[in-house]
């Protein structure tokens, strides 16, 4: 005999249950429901001599959903110690949205206790008749709970996809703002209500008007989100890039490599600066797409060389946002702007300590950067440990405002180009000078047993000096 019995109630229409779960229901002394908010409990309440006992007063006592299903789960593992054992009803499919199947088998599974699955109609068969789609058409499934809780969604907007249990106009808001980070806001979304059930309807609204849907919203609503009318997803560019280079795609996109990319790559990188200066969005929305290929065709030839996948790409730098920002995602408290940075010189300080390099500020600005912008990088480095800068000519000379200040460097160019000097040159070897100079701080430090980037600020300067 099964300890437990998991029988899944069907969307809605007591019709559609299984006759296994039929029989067992009606055959069963006493059924327990995570909720008696379902059509087909009506069905049962007409069974003569069935008792049934339902949880829904634990969601009146509790107020989060994860409190619910734990008490709920914990209960039912104790009636499953009973010589009987128990009969335990859910909507839909047990193994679909519901996470008391899911406490109650890994529970279960650790005490030692059987569980049985009687499998019934999910929501989502339902929903895919009154919407006319095919699942295999790359649906996507989510609960609407759990999407909005991101700040962006976890979804493929070139493939379609179904969020259930959308049972609030609250929850309806929230869900809006985070699909408002990957679609447009006329993007047409269709609401469906009690699928499944005679009562069915759809509603379609555009998405900014989600919300506002009133009375549709309950606990058998769900939410259809229709692929974009024109592929927008990362995935379909790498797909298109991975077509360009296959055996039979563009000649062009085949003989390209890692190195053959580097100037176009800077090109791109220059157009986006650009269209940032010029305040013009549609531009830069071109220009970061031209800047997207190039990293797709990056990832690529990676890829096909073995090298590495974009998984790989993308694991790296979550990973590293997530350990570089413990004040956001582990609880590290912090004051201010000049107190996360500070940590940020700590953490990497620890990840060079882990990989066995040796600590240096200026270690990782690379080189091949144009010497003004070098310069400006070195010394906003130098200044997170409280280190002064180059020596500063007497301020009375140096104008306050950016458009004096940038005349005075083209100024300064002109009269470089006078005296037959580089500009770009002589600026290079300035940085080269002061990052020897720093070098040869750290040095010192590092001789010493000295950790610069855990000194307090007082005790940085006293090195530099």
């Amino acid at each position: 005999m099964n300890n437990i019995t998991i029988v899944g109630l069907g969307p809605g229409d007591p019709r559609l249950l299984t006759r296994e779960a039929w029989e067992i229901l009606t055959q069963a002394p006493e059924v327990y429901l995570r909720t008696a908010r379902h059509p087909t409990v009506d069905a049962l309440r007409a069974v003569p001599g069935l008792h049934l006992v339902s949880f829904d007063e634990v969601y009146e006592q509790t107020d989060a959903f994860a409190d619910v299903y734990q008490t709920i789960s914990a209960r039912i593992l104790e009636l499953a110690a009973r010589p009987q054992g128990v009969v335990y009803a859910v909507p839909g499919h047990p193994a679909v949205g519901e996470t008391t199947t899911q406490l109650i088998q890994r529970a279960a599974a650790a005490q030692g206790l059987s569980v049985r699955i009687v499998e019934g109609l999910s929501f989502i068969e339902p929903l895919l008749t009154a919407l006319r789609v095919d699942a295999l058409d790359g649906l996507q499934i989510a609960d609407a709970m759990l999407l909005a809780n991101k700040h962006h969604a976890p979804l493929d907007p070139d493939r379609p996809a179904i969020l259930g249990q959308l049972y609030s106009r609250l929850l309806a808001g929230e869900v809006k703002l985070v699909l408002l980070n990957t679609y447009p806001e006329d993007h047409p979304l269709t609401l469906v209500q009690a699928a499944g059930t005679p009562a069915s309807q759809t509603l379609q609204l555009p998405l900014h008007e989600l919300d506002h849907a009133g009375s549709f919203f309950d606990h058998l609503t769900a939410l259809y989100i229709p692929p974009l009318p024109h592929a927008g997803g990362y995935d379909a560019l790498q797909e298109i890039v991975a077509r360009l280079r296959a055996p039979d795609g563009c000649p062009w996109d085949r003989e390209q490599t890692h190195e053959s990319l580097v100037s176009p790559l800077l090109e791109e990188t220059y157009e986006v600066i650009a269209a940032i200066e010029s305040g013009d969005a549609h531009l830069l929305s071109e220009e970061l797409g031209d800047l997207y290929l190039n990293l797709a065709m990056q990832v690529q030839i990676a890829a096909e060389e073995g090298e590495f996948r974009l998984a790989d790409v993308l694991s790296h730098i979550i990973a590293k946002l997530i350990r570089r920002h413990p004040h956001v995602f582990s609880g590290l408290d912090v004051q201010n702007v000049d107190e996360v940075l500070q940590n940020w010189e700590k953490i990497k300080a620890a990840e060079r300590q882990t990989k066995g390099e040796v600590e240096s500020t200026l270690g990782s600005v690379p080189s091949a950067l144009p010497a003004l912008m070098q310069a400006e990088i070195y010394q906003r480095r130098v200044a997170r440990l409280g280190w002064p800068g180059a020596p500063v000519p007497d301020p009375g000379v140096i104008p306050a405002d950016e458009e004096a200040f940038g005349d005075l460097l083209f100024a300064l160019v002109a009269q470089a180009r006078a005296r037959g000097v580089d500009p770009e040159r002589a600026l290079r070897q300035a940085n080269a000078r002061f990052a020897a100079q720093v070098r040869a701080v750290e040095t010192r430090a590092q001789a010493a047993g000295v950790t610069l980037s855990a000194l307090v600020p007082a005790e940085r300067v006293t090195w530099w000096e």
